[in-house]
């Protein structure tokens, strides 16, 4: 049953990311937290969507913009790092409510800002944006919604803001697995469900 349900929610992330660019780590925490940690399933929801972001990536590559991608994901990662950390002490119970929390609000935004994402935003809504995701990264895996809204109002085509969002998102993935590696958060015992929900 666990792996139908990998298969089936990996489905419809892979659906979504193809979509919108973003999203499949929101779909998949949907489920994950209910058949390993949370910790363990924000980095499995991360290496899920390895295989669309790497995709695009290629697919897209003449209309990366690397130099929008740099200063947005250090202030990201540096957030991301320190919330990783901080993911590992907290209660879970608490941890379960700040993702009920964090997919509400996300729900809620999306629906009443129908404007989010036709202009630029102030630098200080920007860096707001890349400590926020950072933070529910690092927690949940779930850091590309703001970041999606924060390169769409600074692209000019469709081509140009896939190509720059998931080029963003390949860094993270490398950046942030490595750190979960490291901190012995995701395993080899993590692949069959890593490859299941490819």
């Amino acid at each position: 049953m666990t792996w139908l349900l990998i298969l089936t929610f990996g489905l419809l992330a892979g659906l979504v990311q193809g979509l919108t660019g973003f999203g499949s780590a929101i779909i998949m925490m949907i489920v994950l937290p209910v058949v390993m940690p949370i910790a363990q399933g924000a980095g499995v929801a991360t290496l899920i969507m390895a295989a669309s972001v790497v995709t695009l990536t290629i697919r897209y590559r003449h209309d990366i913009h690397l130099r929008r991608v740099i200063l947005p994901f250090i202030v990201y990662a540096a957030m991301a790092t320190w919330s990783v950390h901080l993911g590992q002490h907290l209660d879970l119970q608490l941890l379960r409510h700040l993702l009920g929390m964090l997919l509400v609000a996300l729900a809620l935004y999306f629906t009443l800002a129908p404007k989010a994402g036709s202009h630029p935003y102030p630098l200080f809504v920007a860096i707001g944006f890349m400590l926020i995701s950072g933070f529910f990264n690092g927690l949940f895996g779930i850091g590309g919604p703001l970041m999606a809204l924060y390169f769409l109002t600074l692209s000019s085509t469709t081509e140009e803001y896939v190509a720059t969002v998931q080029t963003f998102f390949l860094i993270d993935i490398f950046y942030i697995t490595t750190l979960r590696i490291s901190q012995g958060i995701l395993t080899v015992s993590n692949i069959p469900a890593i490859l299941i929900g490819m």
